[in-house]
């Protein structure tokens, strides 16, 4: 496999990146970042780029597989136009220029409540997002709609707070489908779909990613 990832230095990207570069079916690991990484491997290619100028990276996108994990906060973003920009635009191009490379798959990190007729900017965003990269018509789409996302030995106070309190409530039946998810094992579910070669449109939820999990 030939993976491509945008987003490779956020949580989940980083998970991904690690995964896949240890994965023995994977022959080589494409990135495109606005900075090195540091990280040298002999399957990974860094490609420095700037996001606003295609032209410079539409031509690389190539490969099997298309991992999209780019996103941010509207806090570190500052506006929610330049949220736009991160959380749309961006993986929007990335998706075209992948079709248009015949890549055959997309694997795509939206989020748990998308939905283009919300009131909330953001999960009308990333349902945008998915009505926009169905509309190119990959061979196979994999979107992924996780709850609450949480690093392994996280260092953020609101992650380790939400953790605790949905724990609490997991405990005791109830939001059993919010359960936070560890980054790690959503890049594990991501790879596995990845490894399916079936066409169609394909979204996973909470429980969905667990039970993809549990397969293996």
């Amino acid at each position: 496999m030939h993976a491509l990832i945008i987003g490779a230095t956020g949580a989940t990207g980083r998970d991904l990146l690690e995964q896949l570069l240890a994965d023995p079916q994977v022959n080589r690991v494409d990135i495109f970042v606005r900075r090195e990484t540091g990280i040298k491997q002999e399957k990974l290619q860094t490609h420095v780029v700037d996001f606003n100028n295609v032209a410079q990276w539409k031509d690389l996108v190539k490969g099997d597989v298309l991992f999209s994990c780019l996103g941010t906060t509207l806090k570190v973003a500052g506006s929610k136009e330049a949220q736009w920009k991160i959380d749309y635009e961006y993986q929007y191009q990335f998706a075209e220029a992948a079709k248009a490379n015949n890549v055959p798959q997309l694997v795509l990190i939206s989020a748990d409540m998308a939905s283009t007729n919300s009131r909330l900017f953001y999960s009308r965003m990333k349902g945008k997002l998915e009505e926009a990269v169905k509309a190119l018509n990959f061979f196979r789409l994999d979107i992924f709609n996780p709850p609450l996302l949480v690093r392994k030995n996280t260092d953020r106070g609101g992650e380790r707070i939400a953790k605790t309190i949905l724990g609490i409530f997991n405990k005791l039946g109830l939001f059993r489908s919010q359960r936070p998810l560890l980054t790690e094992d959503l890049a594990k579910a991501m790879i596995r779909v990845a490894k399916n070669k079936s066409p169609g449109v394909f979204k996973y939820r909470n429980m969905q990613i667990r039970e993809l999990l549990r397969e293996h």
